[in-house]
């Protein structure tokens, strides 16, 4: 039988394009951290400059 997971797959979805750019691991038994939760500056291709990214569940 196989172990339940503790860790979910996330994407981060920048706030001006909503692109999906980046895929992260939270660990779910301690919920997400407050810096996701508020948002990470992350670089985003489109643009081609750094843009504010959020948690976004599929």
């Amino acid at each position: 039988m196989a172990k339940a997971s503790k860790r979910e797959w996330v994407w981060l979805e920048c706030s001006e394009t909503g692109d999906l750019n980046y895929r992260t691991t939270i660990n779910v038994l301690q919920g997400v951290p407050e810096k996701l939760k508020a948002g990470m500056q992350k670089y985003c291709p489109r643009l081609r400059r750094h843009t504010l990214h959020k948690i976004k569940r599929k």
